[in-house]
Order: C-alpha cells, then sequence, then structure tokens
C-alpha cells in the first residue's frame, strides 16, 4: 500500500471533485447545475494534467547526482537511509527505531467500521548515504511517496504506520546545499567585538577571569587582555571550522518545485504521474466534448 503525504493531497482530491461534478451533472441535467460541473471537470482536468506532467518530466530530466560532487540547487539522489547521530527516532506504537514515520490512529464504531481518531508524522532528519558521502535529508514539506505500512491491533483501536527504516533504498528530488568553510565567517574584528559582548552579559565571569588586582573592577589593561583573549579564541574557533568536513543537506526548494521522498524507483514514479497526467486529459478533452455537445442541443 503506498501513502500519500501533504502537497500529493493535491492528486487525492482531484478525482473527488471530478466525481462531485459528475454527480452534480447527473442531478441537475439542465441549466446552470451542468455547466458548473462542465466548468469542474475542465478546471480540475487541466490543473491535474500540467501538474502530474510536470512533475513526471521533472523526474525524468533531473540526473541523478553523487552527494560528493552534486552541484549546488535541484538534485536527485539515491543511497540508503541512515539515522542521525544521537538521539533515535522511534515509533510511537512498537518503540523500534525508524528514520521517518506517519502514524494513523483509527477506533472501531459500534457499526463495526473504523474512523479515523488521529494522525501523527515525523519530521526528523536523516541521512542519505550513496557511498560517495552522506546528505542530511529535511523532510519537512516533502511529498513522501512510502510503500511500507505496518498494522497493528490493540482492543478497539487499529495503528497504520508508514515508515523509513535504516538501509532503505530512498530517492530524494529537492534542494542541494553544502555547508562548510567555504561558510565559515572571517570578519574577526566583528566577532571578537561579539563575544566580548557575551563575555559583558556575566560580570562575575568577567571579572574572574580578568580582574587581576580584584578590585571588582575591569581596567584599560586588564580590558586589553581580555581583547586579546578574546582575538585568540576567535582565531581558535575558524580554525576548527575551516578544518570540519562539509556538511550537505537537501531540504524543500523554493518555488512550486516538487519536493520528492519516496523508498520507490524513480522511473515507476514518473510512470505513475504520466498515467496521470493521460487520465486528467482524458477529463479535461471528455468534459470539453460534453460542453460543446451540450451547448449544441441547447441543454447548458
Amino acid at each position: 500500500m503506498l501513502v500519500h503525504l501533504r502537497h500529493v493531497r493535491t492528486d487525492l482530491a482531484l478525482p473527488a471533485i471530478q466525481l462531485a461534478a459528475v454527480a452534480l451533472a447527473l442531478r441537475f441535467s439542465e441549466g446552470a447545475g451542468t455547466a458548473v460541473a462542465i466548468a469542474l471537470l475542465l478546471g480540475t482536468g487541466l490543473l491535474g494534467w500540467v501538474r502530474a506532467l510536470r512533475h513526471a518530466r521533472l523526474i525524468a530530466d533531473t540526473p541523478t547526482a553523487r552527494i560528493a560532487s552534486a552541484a549546488q540547487g535541484y538534485t536527485e539522489l539515491q543511497g540508503r537511509g541512515q539515522p542521525l547521530d544521537g538521539m533515535p527516532l522511534l515509533s510511537p506504537v512498537n518503540g523500534l527505531p525508524l528514520l521517518w514515520y506517519r502514524l494513523v490512529t483509527e477506533r472501531r464504531q459500534s457499526d463495526g467500521k473504523w474512523r479515523v481518531t488521529g494522525t501523527e508524522t515525523s519530521d526528523a532528519s536523516f541521512l542519505l548515504d550513496d557511498g560517495s558521502g552522506q546528505c542530511v535529508v529535511d523532510p519537512d514539506g516533502a511529498e513522501m511517496l512510502v510503500r511500507r505500512c505496518d498494522v497493528f491491533r490493540n482492543g478497539d483501536l487499529r495503528y497504520r504506520q508508514w515508515s523509513l527504516i535504516r538501509h532503505d533504498r530512498i530517492y530524494v528530488l529537492g534542494d542541494f546545499a553544502t555547508l562548510g568553510s567555504a561558510d565559515v565567517a572571517t570578519d574577526s574584528a566583528a566577532q571578537v567585538r561579539e563575544l566580548l559582548a557575551q563575555w559583558k552579559l556575566n560580570h562575575p565571569e568577567l571579572l574572574a577571569r580578568f580582574d587581576l588586582d580584584g578590585n571588582g573592577e575591569i581596567d584599560i589593561r586588564e580590558w586589553e587582555l581580555a581583547r586579546a583573549q578574546a582575538r585568540r579564541e576567535v582565531r581558535r574557533m575558524q580554525t576548527e571550522a575551516l578544518a570540519a568536513p562539509d556538511l550537505h543537506v537537501v531540504h524543500r526548494p523554493d518555488g512550486r518545485r516538487l519536493f520528492l521522498i519516496s523508498d520507490r524507483d524513480p522511473e515507476e514514479i514518473g510512470r505513475n504521474y504520466r498515467w496521470l497526467a493521460a487520465y486528467h486529459a482524458a477529463v479535461f478533452v471528455g468534459a470539453a466534448g460534453a460542453g460543446a455537445w451540450f451547448v449544441q442541443i441547447g441543454v447548458i
């Protein structure tokens, strides 16, 4: 089973609107009702057609890059999922470690049907490793196409959990950025001023470090010692930052470009979007033909 989240809700909403439009046309066989239904079918068909075709072309036309040599900007990546160091993300149902999850809670009603009572989606980042390097993936705002779904029962409660786990093969299409030595601030004078301002906020500690004569005040000589120490600490921090390895991050792109995370093959995803585009194109063409015929026979 496949879960569609966030922006993909549009893909689910458009067919629902189209079905409602057909029902409207059947109920009001003449006049304004039919005209409104035809307009809805034309609008949703065109929107869905353009949207699905644009997504399919983005997936097909964006080449897969290697993390170590990827250009900055809109990029396609593939690799194995890995957790970030530190506290692991745990499933709220069984406590097992995950990279990402969406949990839907349902309660059985007296008539035996299940009703959704809550949803919970993780927003923690995880790592993508393609052998050439690692990249932090921030899933906030992504369209998640996830196949794995586990179902748990506890009395009248049922939990459906879609998840990504360690070593899953993951496809990501989003905005790639590298943070590293090129981003290290090198305005030493400004950094020294900021560090001294921070030290001033904790006056007792400032006195303990630099009040050499113990009179409770920092004189000019002692203040110059503090400035010299601040310069040494700024140089040390800059040296450590310049020596640190680059950090690669992929996140939601600006604008309306597709941000997609999936455990499916990109060719399969692109093929599904093309089928969806063909469906909406058929709805648009069919609505246009029906509208022209209704106008010809005087229904609208």
